[in-house]
């Protein structure tokens, strides 16, 4: 009952609650229109659990931060309203899959950035700042293919999504390759043989099974089954001349 004595309409929420061997703890949560997953969180953390741990900063889908399961699924929470999920007044909410969990819904993001790490996710200039910018045809082919997946924000949904990562835990994963397949379409970089050894090796791109889970489940609307396909083609090619051992 509320304070005024009217019956109050709830939520049944489900929270994974320790670390890799914790257990879910059930809240009763009250119901109010426009409610996001992550305001379900968060009132739980100011009114029943202050020690829930949990991630989120901008609150307006720009950041990733708050991604976590819902019902089984990866999503961003801030942007995830209660009434397109909950299901019978339920939700059942859990950290990230195949990342290791710290406490409650916070993951360890470190393999996933050591993945793109070992994928040179990182752009190798091949100019100074003493030489004249680059000219690059914004619609020439590699940049437009590079633009179709530049705008991945890091989230690791994709990564919670993939099948393989779940079989294959060294497999590089679909963000650090989406990464990779950018910076092979970017005119300006210098890495281009290295990084095609780098993510064509035994956890690299030919160990995706083209699944979709990824582009299914990107808050992005990117598609990095599409990145790995270019990368499987492009390496193949730079085997067949010799440019890869």
């Amino acid at each position: 009952m509320s304070q005024t004595g009217r019956s109050e309409r709830e939520l049944t929420v489900e929270v994974w609650r320790g670390g890799a061997e914790g257990r879910f703890e059930r809240y009763r949560v009250p119901a109010r229109e426009n409610q996001s997953v992550l305001d379900l969180v968060t009132w739980v953390q100011r009114h029943l659990e202050p020690a829930l741990a949990y991630r989120f900063a901008c609150r307006v889908g720009m950041c990733g931060s708050c991604a976590m399961t819902v019902n089984g699924r990866p999503r961003w929470t801030c942007r995830t309203h209660v009434g397109q999920v909950a299901k019978g007044g339920r939700l059942k909410i859990a950290p990230l899959g195949n990342l290791p969990v710290i406490r409650d819904l916070v993951t360890d993001m470190t393999p996933f950035f050591e993945k793109w790490q070992r994928a040179r996710g990182r752009f190798s200039p091949t100019r100074t700042r003493e030489d004249e910018p680059a000219a690059v045809d914004p619609g020439s082919k590699a940049r437009r293919a590079a633009d179709a997946g530049i705008e991945c924000i890091n989230c690791a949904v994709c990564t919670a999504a993939c099948d393989v990562v779940r079989w294959n835990p060294d497999y590089l994963g679909p963000a650090a390759l989406n990464r990779a397949w950018t910076l092979i379409n970017d005119a300006r970089d210098g890495a281009r043989a290295a990084r095609l050894a780098a993510v064509s090796g035994a956890a690299g791109c030919h160990n995706c099974h083209s699944h979709q889970g990824c582009a299914e489940h990107c808050p992005m609307g990117l598609n990095p089954t599409a990145a790995i396909a270019g990368l499987k083609r492009a390496s193949l090619i730079a085997l067949l001349k010799g440019e890869l051992s």
